[in-house]
Order: structure tokens, then sequence, then C-alpha cells
């Protein structure tokens, strides 16, 4: 993170985590202010918390430093109070949730390559720090978590965090390769968006982020 371009990056994607996690807590659940912000924070932090506590990194960054945690609650609170508005931005904020997942599972990766870790535990690693902030806030929505559904989630940040790993034991990464392993992980899931492809499901089975889907249009009629 001695990068001053990653770090942007990453300050930018943990403000937009926080602004969809919290557009989600909206959407899905009804909840007050200190359970969208919650959910908000939750989404945009608690990728790198797990990975930080997975890998010994104690305390966790977001805990020492202070932007993390700011820019998460800025983004839950513009989510709060503007959450009708930002419908009409729907795309810009897609795009920013993709630059933030691809920035994620890169420097996730790499921290957890320098705390010594193999290979697959980092790309692992890179991966969790990309969804598992999601994953955590739709399951305490009761919701099947958007990695498991959506389109091109979890594969393009493994992709990224793949790179990343191969990068660093080619004695090449620097930030040249992180942000072409970014870039590669952002236009694999703009694409997956564009396109509504889905990683393959069950022979015979339709694919689950459809049912999903209808659901969510029923919910947002019913609250309509």
């Amino acid at each position: 993170m001695t990068q001053p371009l990653l770090l942007v990056l990453d300050l930018t994607g943990t403000f937009v985590f926080g602004l969809n996690g919290a557009l989600t807590a909206v959407r899905a659940a009804r909840l007050d202010v200190v359970g969208v912000l919650t959910l908000g924070v939750i989404t945009a932090l608690g990728g790198g918390i797990t990975r930080d506590v997975l890998i010994g990194a104690i305390p966790p960054a977001a805990f020492t430093d202070w932007r993390y945690l700011a820019l998460a609650l800025g983004g839950s609170a513009v989510a709060f109070v503007l959450s009708r508005r930002l419908d009409a931005l729907g795309t810009p904020i897609l795009v920013l949730d993709a630059v933030g997942l691809s920035v994620f599972a890169v420097i996730g990766a790499a921290k957890a390559l320098e705390f010594g870790l193999g290979a697959a535990p980092a790309v692992l690693l890179g991966a969790v720090t990309a969804v598992g902030g999601g994953t955590i806030r739709d399951t305490l929505v009761r919701q099947v978590p958007t990695v498991l559904h959506s389109e091109l989630y979890a594969i393009p940040a493994l992709v990224a965090a793949g790179l990343t790993v191969a990068a660093v034991g080619a004695g090449v990464y620097g930030l040249p390769a992180a942000l072409g392993a970014a870039a590669v992980c952002f236009v694999v899931r703009m694409i997956g968006v564009r396109f509504h492809l889905h990683a393959p499901g069950p022979p015979g089975a339709g694919h689950p982020g459809n049912e999903h889907e209808h659901e969510h249009e029923r919910d947002d009629d019913e609250r309509s």
C-alpha cells in the first residue's frame, strides 16, 4: 500500500462498498439508521478485517487507519440519506463497485503473501478481501450471498488475486502489475454485468441468479 494510486483506489473502494452495502440493506430489509450504517460498514470493511485476522495482522488495518472507517461510514450515510435518488446512479455505482472489487482482490492477495502465506491461500484471501464483506451483509439480512448467484463476481476476484500471486512469484510485482491484475478483474466483472453472464449451474436447472432477480422484483413491487 505504499503506492499512492493503489491507496486512493483502495479508499475509493471502501467508500463505494459502504455506499453499495447500505443501499442493499435499505432495499432488502426495513432497517433503521443504525442497521443501515452497520451493514454498510460491514460490507466495506468485513473482507479486509477477516483477512487480517486470518493472517495475524492484528489489529486489522481498518482499526489502525481512521480513513477506512470514516469512508465506510460516509458511504453508508450517503446511501441512507439519498437512497431514492441514488437509484438513478445505478450504473456509476456498479462501475465503482467493480473498481473496489478489483483493487481489494489485488491488495488482499499481496498482503497475504507479505505475511508468508503460500500461493493458494493468498489467492483465496484475495477473493475473501473482495467479497467477504458483502457475503457477511447478505447473510445478516437472510439472503443468499450475492457472490453465489450474481453475474461473475467471485471469479474475477479470484483471477485478479491469481495474477497478483503470479506476478509476485515472477518477481515483477509493482504498480503496473497490480493495476494490470485489477484491470483484468474489472473487465471480466463488467462483461458479466453487461451480458448477464453467470458461472455454470447444475445441469438441467435454471441459474439461481434469475430466481433471485425475480424475488427482488417482487419485493420492490410489494414495497412500492
